[in-house]
């Protein structure tokens, strides 16, 4: 014999299903700031990567752009504050903005004068969003048109 749940009955049952969605978008959030934080800490450091390991690298991302028609490619993006004016410098294309970059940005400006300047290329930094009208991430852009 089939029963029907009394209302309260019902409301318990929602109450409980929306609890564990609760609990689940709560993990989900969680896992993702803790993905953040480490590629947040990942990137504020320098690879460690030699010259030839990041040409390799640059290589393939170039040669990829390359077949797909393109004279430019976005390489690499990060927060702004991984620059020491939280990206101030690079938002109002002052001279020297360059130095207030740190770890892995800093890194690829410092690969960019060495290895690919030299060869013709042009790299630009530059703020890519305004969330809530505030500076966001600086996107790293590689050219070579």
């Amino acid at each position: 014999m089939t029963t029907i749940l009394s209302a309260k009955e019902l409301q318990a049952k929602i109450a409980q299903a929306e609890g564990e969605k609760a609990s689940a978008a709560a993990k989900a959030h969680a896992a993702a700031e803790a993905e953040k934080h480490a590629f947040i800490e990942r990137i504020s450091k320098p690879s460690g990567l030699s010259d030839e390991q990041i040409i390799e690298k640059a290589s393939h991302i170039v040669n990829r752009a390359v077949e797909n028609g393109l004279t430019s490619v976005q390489v690499f993006r990060f927060p702004n504050h991984l620059c020491t004016d939280n990206g101030r410098a690079i938002d109002q294309n002052e001279p020297g903005w360059e130095k207030t970059l740190t770890g892995i940005p800093k890194e690829l400006w410092e690969f960019y004068e060495r290895q690919l300047k030299p060869r013709g290329y042009h790299m630009r930094y530059h703020i890519v969003d305004y969330p809530n009208g505030m500076r966001g991430d600086v996107g790293v852009v590689l050219s070579w048109d």
